[in-house]
């Protein structure tokens, strides 16, 4: 556990420390693209954050290489340098999206050939762990076919919900860590070492992310980009692969006592698509749904525009900040109570406690706006948000200045004079003012005549 907090640490120091230098560099490059309509932010901000999160992942893997249980995996596997090799090209892409801009379609070609490149390296699916059957095998062409789709899914599945200061990469950070806590158990609980791949991809997937987000939380003062987005989506998508179809169930049922008690520990494993699903399931919620949301619309599934799910939250009232809250808060619930219930399956107390937690998350969803009414002798011990005007010396039932101001104008500005009812006013006033300076003009001319 030392030694992956040690690559943790360095991998998140090397990308805070990176992308500094990387925000003045992407300035005067000119990746500054204008403000689109469906931007959330105001101004210009720089892009390329993704190659200071690519630094911090390639100091992670070098300083993992060299520590002494974690550098026997990469003698013992090729994995760490397909995942370098698939990171490396899709990183490059994205840079050339976020500099110049790339074309969708050659963007999904890219991603393709990142994850092509993975499985002639040996990172691919090779089975598929059915409870009650055991290890169902592959032919190679099925298992390239299904490691493709799963890296290109996931990597537009986190490439969509990029949309709020912050949100990919929380909650990227999020899975991982889940991710990082079934994995590490998988090696080290049941000795199973094909899951130390998967276990190393988390921890420099979460280090990359947690050196990223102090620039990019809001205010961001840079984005990560395409660059940074595919990369950390192809990294996720390498450690679903490693440890769903390289980790043999037999050897799970060994270890765990009974085929009953591996089928509890594989839950989150049983197809290679619910591991991405369980984990990263609100990006992948907000795939699903701006695909069928545009191709209904006979728009390119590829087309942007502002129908994701963080724009929703937007739309219906929330700030910025809760809107990301609100989405950590469900990827967190669903990633960390996928793997408490394949640890503890036939325990009450942990469904119970996800029944409550949806709860929760529902009613503050559904109350955007809830502002509570708060007693005077109450008001300094609230944020001022939730302060009435006129602090302490309002009395109940007291109705202040502004308070009149925002009653008679009404919260859908039904007291407030419509335009053409303004320019008569102005006009009225322009008019006077016109009158006053004419018979001012003519007083002084009637003096100076006199005299």
């Amino acid at each position: 556990m030392r030694e992956y907090l040690l690559t943790l640490c360095v991998t998140a120091a090397v990308t805070y420390l990176l992308t500094g230098p990387v925000r003045k560099f992407a300035i005067a490059a000119g990746a500054m693209p204008p403000v689109r309509a469906r931007d959330v932010h105001r101004e210009p901000t720089p892009r390329l954050g993704g190659i200071a999160m690519f630094g911090g992942l390639c100091a992670g893997l070098l300083v993992a290489s060299q520590l002494t249980n974690i550098g026997e995996l990469f003698t013992l596997s090729d994995e760490p340098r397909a995942l370098l090799s698939g990171a490396a090209l899709i990183w490059l892409i994205g840079v050339l999206d976020d500099k110049w801009g790339v074309d969708a379609l050659v963007k999904l070609g890219g991603q393709m050939i990142a994850a092509g490149v993975m499985v002639l390296q040996g990172l691919t699916i090779l089975w598929l762990p059915v409870p009650g059957i055991g290890n169902v095998f592959l032919t190679p062409l099925q298992g390239t076919l299904l490691t493709v789709a799963l890296v290109v899914v996931t990597i537009n599945a986190v490439n969509f919900v990029d949309g709020l200061d912050g949100l990919a990469g929380g909650m990227v950070c999020i899975a991982a860590a889940a991710f990082f806590m079934y994995a590490y158990r998988i090696w080290y609980g049941y000795g199973v070492e094909a899951a130390a791949p998967a276990t190393l991809f988390a921890v420099v997937l979460m280090g990359a992310c947690l050196g990223f987000l102090p620039h990019n939380m809001h205010p961001a003062r840079i984005f990560m980009g395409d660059s940074g987005s595919m990369l950390i989506g192809l990294v996720l998508a390498a450690g679903a692969v490693s440890i769903t179809g390289q980790v043999d169930y037999d050897l799970l049922v060994q270890h765990a006592g009974s085929e009953r008690s591996a089928v509890h520990a594989m839950v989150p494993l049983y197809m290679p698509l619910l591991l991405p699903l369980s984990i990263i399931a609100v990006p992948f919620a907000d795939l699903v749904l701006a695909i069928v949301r545009r191709t209904w619309n006979g728009r390119s599934p590829f087309a942007a525009d502002r129908g994701h799910l963080h724009h929703r939250l937007l739309e219906i009232g929330h700030s910025h900040s809760r809107a990301v809250l609100i989405m950590y808060f469900w990827a967190a619930l669903i990633a960390f109570g996928a793997v408490a219930f394949s640890v503890r399956s036939s325990s009450l107390a942990i469904v119970l406690a996800i029944v409550l937690l949806c709860a929760a998350g529902l009613v503050i969803l559904l109350l955007p706006r809830f502002t509570p009414r708060v007693p005077g002798w109450a008001q300094k011990l609230v944020p001022p948000r939730y302060r009435r005007p006129g602090g302490e010396s309002a009395e109940p039932g007291a109705v202040t200045a502004s308070e009149e101001t925002s009653g008679a104008t009404g919260a859908e500005g039904a007291g407030e004079p419509e335009e053409g009812e303004r320019e008569p006013a102005m006009a009225g006033l322009h008019g006077a003012t016109a009158i006053g300076d004419r018979q001012r003009f003519s007083r002084q001319k009637r003096i100076n005549s006199r005299r």
